[in-house]
């Protein structure tokens, strides 16, 4: 006559409560493995991470490294391009002054008319 749940709770009660013993004993190991997992893939993870900030400061330093040499071969090159700049800037410097001599040697009156003149006008506009 017991045999739907309703008209028999004694037996129900002892089936249910030895099923759940049993699903409660598989579920605290599901629990404890999934704590597991997750710990070791939290462990992995930062391990990971660990990996990328290395390479990445690897990287870094390698960039660093390759900017650094590339100012120093540009900075090579604009001493060597002032330089040569500078030599330009002397040679014709020494050529005017080759020709300003030149010049005085020839006409020595007109250079001292010149000198003069150049002088007056110095005079009159520090007034």
């Amino acid at each position: 006559m017991a045999a739907t749940p309703e008209m028999a709770p004694s037996r129900t009660r002892r089936s249910s409560a030895a099923a759940n013993g049993n699903r409660s004993g598989s579920r605290a190991n599901r629990d404890r493995k999934d704590d597991e997992n997750l710990e070791a893939q939290i462990a992995r993870l930062q391990d990971d991470l660990k990996s990328i900030a290395a390479s990445i400061a690897s990287l870094a330093d390698e960039k660093v490294t390759d900017a650094r040499g590339a100012a120093k071969r540009e900075a090579r090159h604009l001493v060597r391009a002032s330089q040569h700049a500078v030599e330009e800037v002397a040679d014709e410097f020494g050529h005017m002054e080759k020709q300003i001599k030149d010049t005085i040697r020839e006409k020595p009156l007109t250079a001292v008319a010149g000198a003069i003149a150049l002088g007056f006008l110095l005079a009159v506009i520090s007034r």
